[in-house]
């Protein structure tokens, strides 16, 4: 039986914005489907029941797609940060929810199918405190990896970019309150960045990463995010224009997300872009690689403001 399962849903989503003004990054639509709804079938499929959400940045965009979890097959319930606690603090936090000593941690901002019963037998028979699911580095440039010996054991962390490359952490993994215990109740603290070395020098063997060839898919850009909604679409013989979107006869949208709200008139072009309506592409406008959110979005960094189409954000 799997111990209960923390999802990691109250980052602020930085790199994702201007998306992630709108929604937490969890509760973006993917081919039809939240993020999180995605996340929660997954582990109701795995066996879990009992999970925990940690809500900060637009909560109510969350807690409006899950509700208690009884949709999912699942018992949810929220773990609330003010401030925002990190990805040890998070976890620390969630401890006090939860009566025994083990959790499941996922992060809310990644798709993966990762064997959740072999990943808590092999955390099990192990005896570590932490015990990570690795899959080959699909991109060194751009993910750091995870150093792990022959016997299983975390030998440390290197950056992206670096040598040797080491395994890529998707996210997933297997805790015991020991592992958070250096961490204070209510104080913001990172796992990886902190937390887990001390614990590997403290004690040796007790951080150890579990190899698979599982599925990931990252949602950290509106890149990654406009490229993970079309594969997710051809995939599953769906779209990545969103039920409620409008695209008029005449219109041309090529490889690129829609969500409700948003319209395309006849004689617009909308080329691998994503379009957050509710907007307006007027007859003529052509984009090319762009955000484009309503105009009252709370956005940030450089922006173009467009009288038809809200603001215009560059894809990166």
């Amino acid at each position: 039986m799997l111990p209960p399962v923390l999802v990691l849903t109250a980052g602020l989503g930085t790199r994702l914005r201007p998306l992630s003004s709108l929604r937490a990054k969890p509760a973006l639509p993917v081919a039809g489907t939240p993020l999180v709804s995605r996340i929660l079938r997954w582990l109701a499929a795995c066996g879990a029941h009992d999970v925990l959400l940690n809500l900060h940045h637009r909560p109510e965009t969350i807690t409006g797609i899950v509700g208690d979890g009884r949709a999912f097959g699942l018992s949810v319930r929220y773990s609330w940060e003010h401030p925002l606690l990190g990805s040890g603090g998070g976890p620390r936090r969630a401890f006090s929810l939860v009566a025994g000593d083990d959790l499941l941690v996922v992060n809310g901002d990644t798709l993966t199918d990762v064997d959740l019963p072999a990943l808590w037998r092999a955390h099990e028979r192990s005896g570590a405190d932490v015990t990570m699911a690795l899959v080959p580095n699909p991109r060194p440039d751009q993910y750091g990896g995870v150093l792990v010996g022959d016997d299983g054991v975390v030998a440390g962390f290197t950056r992206r970019g670096s040598s040797p490359i080491g395994g890529h952490f998707v996210g997933v993994q297997c805790v015991t309150r020991r592992a958070f215990s250096a961490a204070m109740d209510g104080m913001p603290c990172e796992s990886v960045a902190a937390l887990y070395p001390s614990l590997m020098r403290e004690r040796p063997g007790s951080v150890r990463g579990w190899t698979t060839r599982a599925a990931f898919e990252d949602i950290g850009t509106p890149a990654s995010y406009l490229e993970t909604c079309l594969a997710r679409a051809a995939a599953e013989g769906g779209s990545a224009i969103e039920r409620g979107a409008d695209v008029e006869p005449g219109a041309e949208v090529v490889g690129s997300v829609l969500w409700p709200g948003a319209r395309v008139e006849r004689g617009a072009s909308v080329t691998s872009s994503i379009v957050a309506g509710p907007v307006v592409v007027r007859a003529g406008a052509r984009y090319n690689r762009v955000v484009i959110v309503p105009a009252d979005a709370d956005a940030s960094g450089d922006r173009e403001p467009h009288r038809e189409a809200g603001v215009v954000t560059p894809l990166e």
